[in-house]
């Protein structure tokens, strides 16, 4: 397993039927949690590689932030609650990004990322960021494309070096998916473009949040340090533009690469 490690605790989750149609352009400042918009996951726990349980009391929007969060807490099965949230719709092309920071700890994966697959009813495909939290300085990218890598085998997404540590201050992750490309943006800087066809998604996807951990996927994930305490991942704002539209906000990755 590696970068779609995110999205397979999603796959046998009892998840909201695909919304018809696609989402439109917003921004979501998180000055609450909208439920109409979003699915927070909520008692269940998938794969034997997940040492937590979906907890929906680790999603919370307060002060203007969403925390999404991994709690050393028993819950069900697991000996450890974590949280997740996704969209109840899906979303074409266009631009998603997010403003967020992380906390850190072996064993420990905080992602932001785009997926949709069986549990709706669609082929799987994917697009992610995934920052491992042995190590803060650095993110994961990569697609999936019908259930395929396109860095060839699941793990093999691209490294890349944040301009800081994730955990010392918030980070902004966009990316713009079109029909015949995909650009990743670190702090509105491109940072990778893949064009190759079988590389590019072409389903639309939900956008998802999560924060979880793992005691057996270590060469990937690193050994599992437990927190003593709760964490979690802090996410400002999140905002979602069609292609083809312009910005709509002065942070977006829209308004400085136009």
């Amino acid at each position: 397993m590696g970068c779609a490690g995110a999205a397979l605790l999603f796959l046998s989750a009892a998840a909201p039927a695909t919304a018809q149609g696609t989402g439109a352009t917003f921004f979501d400042g998180f000055d609450g949690l909208d439920l109409g918009r979003w699915y927070v996951a909520d008692g269940w726990a998938t794969g034997d590689y997940s040492n937590c349980t979906w907890m929906d009391d680790l999603v919370k929007a307060e002060d203007g932030l969403l925390n999404v969060g991994y709690a050393p807490v028993p819950y069900k099965e697991r000996e450890n609650s974590c949280g997740a949230l996704q969209t109840r719709t899906a979303f074409g092309h266009g631009t998603f990004e997010a403003r967020l920071k992380t906390p850190s700890g072996s064993g420990l994966n905080a992602a932001f990322f785009t997926y949709i697959g069986p549990t709706q009813g669609a082929p799987h495909d994917e697009i992610d960021f995934e920052v491992l939290l042995r190590n803060t300085g650095e993110v994961q990218t990569t697609t999936f494309v019908n259930g395929v890598s396109g860095d060839g085998e699941v793990g093999s997404g691209q490294h890349h070096a944040l301009p800081y540590p994730s955990d010392s201050d918030f980070i902004q992750f966009a990316v713009t998916w079109a029909p015949d490309r995909i650009d990743y943006y670190i702090n509105n800087e491109l940072v990778r473009t893949m064009t190759e066809p079988h590389t590019i998604p072409t389903n639309p996807q939900r956008i998802f949040f999560s924060l979880w951990g793992t005691d057996t996927l270590t060469d990937w994930m690193g050994e599992f340090e437990r927190p003593a305490e709760p964490i979690a991942m802090q996410v400002d704002w999140v905002a979602f533009t069609a292609l083809g539209e312009e910005c709509q906000f002065d942070e977006s990755v829209l308004c400085a690469v136009q």
